[in-house]
């Protein structure tokens, strides 16, 4: 811990680890948390079996459109709920999320054929999220300081 001359100590209490949240980790958040509600949203619609998804014959991934909906609408509900994990600056949560998008990029992978618009633009999500809670908090800057890093101990 760092003290000034008036005697204010700065930086992390002793035993006390402060988890830092980067910009990075809130993106990746809330494009879990609107992703999420998308692969929601597009499981609600699948089960209902609206007219809006196209189900081609020739597809080499044939699925019944009802059961489709269910997973997305699990894997939704699970993105969501991790979404907001990640804003506590846990590794596990960040963890969860990478699997959570890995799941849902593959879903949406196979969801190709049923709406492909859709699956495109939640594809480009769950890859920016993955990469989003990959690169995590910054190590560089004013943010060692206060996360115990190297410089934590040093006087000014």
């Amino acid at each position: 811990m760092a003290s000034h001359a008036g005697g204010v100590q700065t930086g992390a209490a002793p035993g006390h680890m402060h988890r830092a949240v980067s910009g990075w980790l809130v993106f990746g958040g809330v494009m879990m948390i609107f992703g999420g509600l998308m692969n929601l949203l597009q499981g609600i619609s699948a089960i209902r079996t609206d007219q809006v998804f196209l189900v081609t014959q020739s597809y080499i991934f044939q699925f019944d459109l009802a059961g489709w909906g269910w997973v997305h609408l699990a894997l939704g509900i699970a993105v969501v709920i991790a979404g907001f994990a990640v804003f506590t600056g846990a590794m596990w949560a960040r963890v969860t999320g990478v699997v959570l998008a890995g799941l849902a990029l593959i879903a949406n992978f196979l969801w190709l054929p049923y709406y492909p618009v859709w699956a495109t633009v939640l594809l480009i999500i769950d890859a920016l999220v993955i990469w989003a809670l990959c690169a995590g908090p910054s190590r560089g800057g004013a943010g060692r300081a206060e996360t115990g890093g190297p410089e934590a101990g040093r006087t000014a």
